[in-house]
């Protein structure tokens, strides 16, 4: 089995109940275990470029035996199941599943990038990551806690 790490993000239709389901999907994946999942975090839209309502956003660890390449598809297909579109880049969303580490493989294709390329810069997926996974080391970057600063936090408030 390899450890991943998957980022689940919404702010449409219901946030906190697309996120919820987004586990339950996880854990129905074949060849999948869901392992540990986050708290779930509400975060202020970044980059968003109309007025959008705020994101709910978590983090789920998983052990699997599928390739990164078809758990990334299978992520897109619980995507699509939810109802998300995607009109244009860093548009509101039903729901958003990032697969952010897989094992410790390096990847870069058209498709992938492994590890993802903005999570050290994202306080909404290293706050509920650092939650499930203290001592990770992320490649290139090092431990979790000093990447979390001040800034990335801001806006970031734990719900459940």
């Amino acid at each position: 089995m390899k450890q991943a790490f998957v980022a689940l993000g919404s702010n449409l239709e219901n946030p906190i109940e697309q996120v919820q389901k987004a586990f339950i999907a996880l854990s129905h994946l074949p060849d999948t275990r869901l392992v540990k999942q986050s708290s779930l975090y509400k975060t202020a839209p970044i980059d968003c470029i109309d007025a959008a309502p705020d994101f709910i956003n978590a983090v789920a660890e998983i052990e699997t035996l599928l390739s990164p390449q078809v758990l990334l598809d299978a992520l897109h297909e619980i995507e699509n199941e939810a109802g998300r579109e995607r009109p244009y880049i860093n548009a509101p969303r039903v729901l958003d599943c990032d697969l952010l580490l897989y094992d410790n493989i390096a990847l870069n294709t058209i498709k992938l990038t492994l590890p993802h390329p903005r999570m050290h810069t994202r306080g909404f997926v290293l706050l509920p990551l650092f939650e499930i996974a203290p001592h990770l080391i992320l490649p290139k970057h090092g431990k979790i806690a000093p990447l979390i600063t001040p800034d990335l936090s801001l806006g970031i408030n734990r719900l459940l």
